[in-house]
């Protein structure tokens, strides 16, 4: 199937396509892609390793229709899914990440292709340039691309904590997975919990929890998601069957 789905979409997606899913695509699995595609087209120099920062995610029909209604508020979020990964994974960005979502007629439902592309921002002049220019191109680090934000005085999120079992566990600065995984930053010693079961990360000013694919879901004020969703002050969430409570510090 794979093989059926590279040849009708030969030339047109570079990298590595997901499975054919039964049902829809979902977001979660765009981010996971995303991540990897970012890590399969890395780029060597003497002394950095660049990383691509454009983005096309070809979505069949029917599942670019359902994503219509939140399609922007997704796309920033991915972009800064990549900046975070960059981050950590020290890779360098030409410029910020950029997603762009569009449609392909011969992708059926739960099918989609990402292109990956290295792309330089328009010249820079500049009369005493840094050492991290090369050509008049500004080279952006995931890290100094965070500093811009920071300076411009936007909103940063507060700090959190999740409380399971009766104890307050702090999440990172950049979030934490819940699990029952011994390797998760928080966990969830419940046979209903899957060993990786949801992340919770910072988005914006606020915070998102997203199901990692897990055996059971997740719930948030009963009520079951699907795709990443905001969490507040106070907000109960349900791992399979293991409840977490959320709070803001």
């Amino acid at each position: 199937m794979l093989k059926n789905l590279e040849s009708k979409l030969a030339g047109l997606v570079e990298g590595t396509f997901s499975r054919a899913f039964r049902s829809e695509v979902r977001p979660v699995e765009i981010a996971r892609r995303l991540a990897r595609e970012m890590e399969e087209h890395k780029t060597f120099s003497v002394s950095r390793v660049y990383a691509p920062n454009e983005y096309a995610v070809y979505l069949s029909p029917q599942d670019r229709d359902r994503m219509a209604d939140y399609e922007e508020a997704l796309s920033s979020e991915l972009c800064a899914h990549l900046l975070e990964h960059a981050r950590r994974e020290k890779f360098d960005l030409l410029a910020r990440p950029r997603v762009e979502f569009r449609t392909d007629e011969r992708l059926r439902l739960g099918e989609f292709g990402i292109k990956a592309r290295l792309v330089a921002p328009p010249e820079v002049v500049d009369l005493a340039p840094s050492p991290a220019q090369h050509d008049h191109t500004m080279v952006f680090s995931a890290e100094r691309l965070r500093k811009p934000l920071e300076d411009a005085g936007l909103a940063k999120p507060s700090a959190a904590v999740v409380v399971v079992d009766g104890r307050r566990m702090a999440l990172g600065r950049s979030g934490g997975i819940l699990g029952r995984g011994r390797d998760c930053d928080i966990v969830v010693g419940d046979e209903s919990v899957s060993r990786r079961h949801a992340e919770i990360r910072p988005s914006g000013a606020g915070w998102v929890i997203s199901d990692l694919n897990s055996t059971n879901g997740v719930a948030v004020n009963g009520r079951q998601i699907t795709t990443p969703h905001a969490v507040g002050d106070g907000d109960r969430i349900v791992l399979g069957t293991a409840p977490v409570i959320f709070e803001l510090e």
